[in-house]
């Protein structure tokens, strides 16, 4: 199997960080990471017709996902009650 994963520059940078710090080719780390994939598999939500999916399964996936250290912060303002 063939895979082709287009990368957004800052995805790309932090690969070829990584594989430079770990003295690995990019194949190598991949691989690496490819290895994982069985044990983490029972984290990820089963694939589910669309609008079955659950908060737990939300949940399951932000806990599964490599990004886990980014921060999501609303773009907007707080609602303000209104007052009486």
């Amino acid at each position: 199997m063939t895979v082709t994963l287009p990368l957004e520059p800052q995805e790309e940078a932090r690969l070829a960080a990584v594989v430079q710090a770990k003295g690995l080719s990019a194949e190598e780390l991949v691989r690496a990471a490819l290895d994982r994939i069985p044990a983490d598999a029972s984290e990820l939500p089963d694939a589910r017709p669309a609008g079955t999916a659950s908060g737990a399964a939300l949940i399951a996936a932000m806990q599964a996902s490599p990004y886990r250290d980014l921060e999501i912060e609303p773009t907007h303002s707080p609602r303000r009650r209104k007052s009486s």
